[in-house]
């Protein structure tokens, strides 16, 4: 592979734009290590160019997906990795990838699976490990409310997620917003809360897409949001600890649902056309609300 050693190479300016701190407009993102690579390249998500170190040749698995998805690939000089990444943690595997265009509400309406509601979420690494497990487990999508993230293409939350973060819809919304989707496609919300009115068992037996609503490690779920739950869910846990981590009850809930939303598909993280906005959905016994509580919430908040 090409060596790149001239600090005048137009990808050495590149790198340095895309890993300053303060960017106003964020057109491009530094994407590391072999995982987060290989699954944002499996993703769909558009290289500019993908970089190995001089001295650490690339795995194979990061060529392969490169040379499938005809993504040049270079290798940068120790000295210049030195200057490039000066207090970062030094990746042996990155690449520079264009940001992805945001879901949209209507769009998500388009998913099949369960959607998963953050409100209040603010741990970049909770919502990280959500992101890998709502794919992992067929999620349809994250709605993220209040999250203090202004892209998916956050550097932190790439790397915590994985890189998972562009294999499945995520949107970014303000309450209201997602107040009046879930008003609109009439999908049920399940609040999570430690003294829900249904056990996190229960939610086995819903025959149709859910809107699974976990509240902050703080706060737990808003107010806003109980005109709206259908019902509330709990998940039991010994008296004596005081709440489970908010990614924890996530995987939970969701395991509880793998059945149907593994059932017969796979979504594609491709946007879907403008003129289908009605969600797909079964029909069948509509389950209950969640909440957060002994699992993430309201009472017993998560941590």
């Amino acid at each position: 592979m090409a060596v790149i050693s001239d600090r005048s190479d137009s990808a050495v300016q590149r790198i340095i734009d895309v890993t300053k701190h303060s960017r106003s407009v964020v057109r491009s993102v530094l994407i590391e290590d072999a995982e987060p690579l290989v699954q944002s390249i499996h993703a769909g998500l558009e290289f500019i160019e993908v970089y190995g170190v001089e001295t650490s040749p690339l795995p194979d698995e990061v060529v392969t997906a490169c040379q499938r998805a005809g993504i040049p690939v270079r290798l940068v000089a120790v000295s210049l990795m030195n200057e490039l990444f000066k207090t970062d943690k030094k990746p042996k595997a990155f690449g520079i990838a264009r940001v992805p265009r945001q879901w949209s509400l209507d769009e998500l309406a388009r998913t099949t699976g369960d959607i998963i509601v953050l409100d209040g979420v603010k741990i970049v690494g909770n919502i990280g490990a959500i992101v890998r497990t709502s794919f992992a487990l067929g999620a349809g999508g994250i709605i993220l409310v209040d999250s203090d993230l202004t892209t998916i293409a956050d550097r932190r939350l790439i790397r915590a997620s994985r890189g998972y973060v562009f294999s499945l819809p995520i949107v970014l919304a303000s309450r209201a917003e997602a107040i009046a989707h879930f008003r609109r496609t009439g999908i049920p919300v399940i609040a999570f809360d430690a003294e829900g009115d249904l056990a996190v068992s229960d939610l086995r037996d819903a025959d149709e897409q859910l809107a699974l609503l976990l509240g902050s490690e703080k706060t737990g779920t808003s107010s806003s949001f109980e005109s709206i739950s259908r019902h509330s869910v709990s998940i039991p846990i010994d008296p004596a600890a005081e709440s489970l981590n908010v990614s924890v009850c996530a995987g939970i809930a969701l395991y509880e649902r793998f059945h149907w939303n593994l059932a017969d598909r796979r979504r594609s993280p491709s946007a879907p056309s403008a003129e289908q906005h009605a969600p797909a959905r079964r029909t069948g016994r509509p389950a209950g609300s969640a909440g957060t509580g002994g699992s993430a919430g309201t009472r017993r908040r998560s941590r």
